[in-house]
């Protein structure tokens, strides 16, 4: 009878001891990881607080911010996603060491293993690394609106960054499609809201029409823009008359571009254009229908 009750009595010492720290180790981990992101979560939130907060002035300023609001937030989420998978790999040995698990008998089979696996693991490997040079060099971070060239797709991906982390880059479409691509496959970006951005727009205008009346018109229009309040924050400068772009045999193009803050070159060309369709109209001079907005960025 006694021997019968010696396995109950060591299942109860290893529950008592061992058992007993794994699942201290594993409640640890998941305690772990809410809190970690819990205050990942607080830090994003605070850094967008800041950011709209310094968003509502004007200049160079508010684009530097916005450019080291971006940059922080992508840093936290690397971050935040780094110290998550060091928690996870540090309970899963700490949990085998209290099974009784060798780690030193596992490491011959788990060298075949991972020379098997490191064909396989090489897409990881090198999304880790692109990643890493993603956030090191500033490419893009959280709320950048982006175009991406991946192989295997018809055209390009573009759309607002909604989050980065060394393996993947997740961003939203304009159509609200959430596309995750890792960061190994990325061949090319487009930074559409780098330090600022430029909307371009082309003016259709007769051939016949005067160059220089117009060129005055377009003048006065952006300077009417800039001077409005709810405008005025959006652009960096007065928008400025490029002159001539284009002749053809019944109409010429001039061309109009303005310097906003980065992602806001759409909402400016937008209604750049409307104010300028007004007012050549208003000035009895046609306006054909393919006024275009061609968005654009830049580098201070």
């Amino acid at each position: 009878m006694y021997q019968s009750l010696a396995p109950l009595t060591d299942y109860g010492l290893w529950a008592r001891s061992s058992g007993l720290e794994i699942v201290l180790f594993v409640t640890g981990a998941v305690l772990m990881t809410r809190f970690v992101t819990w205050i990942g979560k607080r830090v994003t939130g605070r850094i967008d607080a800041q950011a709209t907060g310094s968003g509502s002035g004007s200049g160079t300023d508010s684009v530097v911010k916005s450019e080291e609001a971006k940059h922080r937030h992508a840093v936290a989420q690397v971050v935040t996603w780094a110290f998550l998978v060091l928690v996870y790999s540090v309970t899963s040995v700490l949990v085998m060491q209290r099974l009784g698990i060798p780690l030193s008998g596992i490491v011959a089979p788990a060298t075949v293993v991972g020379v098997a696996l490191g064909f396989g693991a090489q897409r990881i490997v090198q999304d880790i690394l692109a990643g890493f040079f993603v956030v090191t060099e500033r490419q893009y971070g959280f709320g950048d609106l982006i175009r991406l060239n991946v192989p295997g797709t018809i055209a390009p991906l573009t759309g607002t960054v909604e989050e980065v982390t060394l393996r993947m880059t997740r961003i939203r479409t304009a159509n609200g499609e959430v596309v995750t691509t890792p960061n190994g496959q990325i061949i090319q970006v487009f930074n559409l809201s780098r330090d600022w951005a430029r909307a371009v727009v082309d003016v259709p205008i007769p051939a016949s029409a005067d160059v220089t009346s117009v060129n005055a018109l377009l003048v006065r229009v952006g300077n009417e823009m800039y001077r409005e309040d709810e405008r005025h924050n959006l652009l960096l400068d007065p928008p400025a008359v490029m002159g001539v772009e284009s002749l053809d045999i019944d109409q010429l193009k001039v061309r109009v571009v303005a310097r906003t803050l980065p992602g806001k070159q759409f909402d400016v060309g937008l209604a750049l254009r409307a104010r300028i369709t007004s007012a050549l109209r208003h000035e009895g001079i046609n306006v054909p229908a393919d006024v275009d907005t061609v968005p654009a960025t830049g580098t201070s």
